[in-house]
């Protein structure tokens, strides 16, 4: 029965084109003030939308993106980037 079960997962992001969105939201944090990089991880690592402002419909926007999809879009970008 253990053969039926392969324990390795893939994650898989379906996610297009969020630079949009990850950019609007980022511009409405600064817009009102607010540290955006410690916004958006506190949001990240909660799961709490109130990290995120809702001027410029910005917490329904990242919303609209699952946090896990998020995460491996920064992680990718960093890892392209900043560790080449």
């Amino acid at each position: 029965m253990s053969d039926q079960f392969d324990p390795t997962m893939e994650f898989v992001n379906n996610h297009d084109d969020p630079s949009a969105t990850i950019r609007a939201v980022y511009d409405a944090l600064r817009e009102r003030g607010y540290a955006a990089a410690n916004q958006i991880v506190g949001y990240l690592i909660s799961g709490d939308p109130s990290y995120i402002t809702s001027y410029k419909d910005a917490r329904n926007l990242i919303q609209t993106i699952e946090r896990d999809d998020l995460m491996d879009i920064f992680v990718r970008y960093y890892l392209d980037n900043v560790c080449e």
